[in-house]
This record gives C-alpha cells, structure tokens and sequence, in this order.
C-alpha cells in the first residue's frame, strides 16, 4: 500500500513538473512570437527604398496644390455638389500629407527636398497645375470657375494617378504602397464624378 502510494505521489510530481515545463515554453513561445511580430512590423515600416522618399517628397506639394485648389472654392462657386466635393478632396488628402511626411521624417529624409528626377523609374510631378491657371481661377466665379476648376482638377488627379501606380510598381514600403493603392481608387472615382459634372 505505502509502496503503491509512492509511486502515485511520484507519478503526480512529474506530471505536474512536465506542465510547468510545458507551461513555460509554451510563454517563452508566445513571447518570442508577439516580440517577433513586433519586429516583423517595424521592419515593415523601416523598409523602403528611393521610390518611396521620391514618391512622398513630389506627392507632398502635389497635395498641397490640390488643397490650394479646393480653397478657392468656396468664393468662387455657387454649386453645392462641387463645394462639396472639393471639402471631400481637402478631407482626404490632408491626412495623406501629414502620413508621407510621418514616414519621411523616420526614414531620415527631408519633406522639403525635391528629388533629382532622373533614374527614378520615370516618376515626375505630373498635373501640377500652372502659375497662369492658377491666377485665372482666382479671377473667375460661378459657371466659369466651375468649368475651369474642374478641367483643373481633373489633369491633377490624372498626374496622381500616374504618379502612385510607379510607386505601386516600384516602391518597397508596405505603407507607402497603400496610400498609393488608396490615391489611385479615390481619385479615379472622383475624376469619374467631376467628368459627369462637365457633362462629358
């Protein structure tokens, strides 16, 4: 009986010393899995190459512009559907400026510095509208600046457009990548909304 009782308590200890084992590798596992996951995601961030930077450095005062434009509106057009939609245009890419320059500023590299153009998978800053248009607009009002605007618009969203599929192609930074995937989706839409507001 004593012995039987024994080997039962002996049997008992090492179950219980193999689930505290078990136990603790298992943490230890679940521990290297979440720092690694931790890792895996800076890196992610970290990650990128010159079609990046090149990417936000000439998206930067292309946003800004397309903001510059949409502050004309409210002045200028009685069209409720265009006041809206250039509120819209300023809604989104705001935030978009304030992330490229987020990933600029952890990757070292200056928001303000225009990249050579040159060697860079043919990227240029396409759509930027012209000192002359500019001045024009800011000069007109009602069915003329509505008409003038969103030609404007449109070649602008055009340039973006053409602008984020390189970096899709071409860049490295999953975030980056993103906002391009996201620049190329919302502005096709809202070219598509503008052209039906021209009437073509």
């Amino acid at each position: 009986m004593t012995s039987a009782r024994t080997r039962l308590v002996a049997v008992l200890a090492t179950v219980a010393t193999a689930t505290a084992l078990t136990s603790c590798s298992t943490a230890a596992t679940q521990d290297h899995g979440a720092n690694a996951s931790s890792a895996t995601s800076a890196e992610q961030t970290a990650s990128h190459n010159e079609d990046d930077v090149m990417f936000a450095q000439m998206m930067i005062p292309h946003h800004e512009q397309a903001i510059e434009l949409t502050a004309l509106v409210p002045d200028r057009s009685t069209n409720p559907d265009l006041i809206a939609l250039a509120a819209k245009v300023a809604g989104e890419q705001q935030p978009e400026i304030g992330g490229m320059r987020a990933l600029l500023t952890q990757w070292d590299a200056n928001a303000a510095e225009m990249p050579h153009e040159s060697g860079h998978a043919g990227m240029a800053m396409q759509g930027m509208i012209d000192d002359a248009t500019m001045v024009k607009l800011d000069s007109l009002k009602g069915a003329e600046f509505d008409t003038l605007w969103l030609q404007a618009m449109i070649n602008h969203h055009q340039g973006a457009i053409e602008m984020a599929k390189v970096e899709i192609a071409d860049g490295k930074n999953a975030d980056m990548i993103t906002m391009a995937t996201n620049i190329v989706s919302a502005q096709q839409a809202e070219i598509d909304q503008m052209q039906k507001m021209l009437g073509g």
